[in-house]
């Protein structure tokens, strides 16, 4: 072909749009404001792609005919005006895979709950005997999968800014879980744009595609109101989860939460999208109830950590907004002790007064500043601690529980404070409990 294509990024999505188009025949240049990973940079020296790192070549990204931008990069970086600026056309990595792949796509977004809704799926077509792949925003490129394009259906989880890239991406099921204020600095601080960016995922929708979405949801709600698509919609409810949790699916089959490992009204809708889109794929009720018995969810999502005199620890660091939280803690009757904090991103916590008025008797703050979190509730909560270590948040939450109560991190905010990630102040949790289990069996066995 010759053209030349250019990758912003060379992440695991940047990677793997730069190996893909190599691999049809492109000039391809991949350009990286920071440095790239060792592992990434190997694969690019191995099938002779051009590269730099710690800046951008303007002149040469110009030349372009087609860039590949990754979802990270802002519209708002100097580079990314240049190249609009000058009429070439941006994409993300999942529109470009698209276009070489035979597959059908089961594609999956949402403010909260992609990733569990993504694993499950993926789960269920896999075990019922399905060739599908896993891809996406769960950390594997579709791009680099499609080079040898040999699944017959790729489980793709997309965030707002994959779908901001997308222009012919045409799903055979989309589904979109929910949506609720989040990344409002890229969306001009608009919430209609926000909207806007999720139903990307049905903007080339056919008659014969479907569309699984959370009815419930007042933004989905009010945009479909005014929404002209031949997709088949399939609404899910939470009108169809009985107070006994049992999920009733097409009128048809009933499946109580209790024969999943999955808790919560959240993980009700995450499931029954999920069952949906097998359902869809023909994959059997008895299939689908298995699959569920056996699936594994991904780490610091409502992930119960260990046991320790009768009270349950549960990792949800995942929980950076104030919605995710909400879920969380309806999820449980037992009284709560609560671990939140970190970098606030704008939450408004009235939107769970209910539930902590109700659930929690005690909150440890965990955060370099814990006042908008203090503030809010000092009032609701008598037992009240502020800490910026996570082994004296877990021992102080153990000292206000009780046999049978439940300690949660459910942070509501963003880690940057006091750890690298969500995922490594959910294993530092994690190993805080273990610690502090192997010192009462310790004291224990002295006794």
């Amino acid at each position: 072909m010759g053209h030349l294509v250019t990758i912003l990024g060379a992440g695991e999505s940047g990677t793997g749009a730069a190996l893909l188009a190599k691999a049809k025949g492109y000039d391809v240049f991949v350009s990286d404001y920071g440095i790239i990973a060792d592992k990434y940079k190997s694969q690019l020296v191995e099938k002779g792609i051009e590269f730099e790192e710690g800046g951008h070549s303007k002149k040469k990204i110009l030349e372009s005919r087609l860039v590949i931008k990754s979802p990270g990069i802002p519209e708002t970086a100097k580079i990314v005006k240049k190249i609009r600026e000058a009429g070439i056309k941006i994409v993300d990595e999942i529109e470009f895979a698209f276009s070489y792949t035979k597959a059908k796509i089961i594609a999956i977004t949402g403010t909260n709950g992609k990733t569990t809704t993504t694993l499950l799926t993926y789960h269920l077509l896999k075990e019922a005997g399905l060739n599908v792949g896993l891809a996406g925003n769960v950390g594997h490129s579709l791009a680099k999968q499609v080079i040898e394009d040999k699944y017959d259906y790729f489980v793709v989880e997309m965030s707002s800014f994959q779908l901001d890239g997308c222009y012919l991406l045409k799903p055979y099921i989309s589904i979109l879980l929910n949506i609720t204020p989040d990344h409002m600095d890229r969306y001009e601080y608009k919430i209609e744009n926000y909207v806007s960016s999720k139903f990307r995922i049905i903007k080339e929708a056919g008659q014969n595609d479907h569309f699984i979405y959370y009815a419930d949801n007042e933004l989905i709600a009010d945009k479909l109101s005014r929404y002209i698509s031949p997709v088949k919609r399939v609404p899910i409810t939470l009108d169809d989860v009985s107070d006994q949790m049992v999920m009733k699916i097409n009128d048809q089959i009933q499946i109580p939460q209790s024969e999943t490992v999955l808790l919560g009204m959240h993980n009700a809708i995450n499931m029954m999208s999920a069952i949906h889109a097998a359902l869809i794929m023909g994959v059997s009720e008895a299939d689908i109830r298995q699959g569920l018995k056996t699936f594994k969810n991904a780490p610091h999502r409502m992930e119960y950590v260990d046991t320790i005199n009768g009270v349950r620890f549960i990792n949800d660091s995942k929980a950076t907004n104030v919605d995710a939280v909400k879920y969380a803690l309806a999820s449980f009757t037992e009284p709560l002790v609560w671990i939140a904090g970190g970098v606030d991103k704008g939450n408004d916590y009235s939107l769970i007064m209910d539930e902590v008025n109700a659930k929690v008797k005690a909150l440890v703050c965990l955060g370099k500043d814990n006042s908008k979190l203090r503030d809010a509730f000092h009032n609701q909560i008598v037992n009240m601690l502020e800490t910026d270590s996570i082994h004296q948040a877990v021992r102080s939450a153990l000292e206000y529980a009780q046999t049978n109560d439940v300690v949660l991190l459910s942070p509501a905010c963003a880690s940057f404070d006091l750890f690298k990630n969500y995922e490594d102040r959910g294993e530092q949790f994690k190993q805080a409990v273990r610690e502090l289990k192997n010192d009462f069996e310790t004291k224990a066995l002295e006794q």
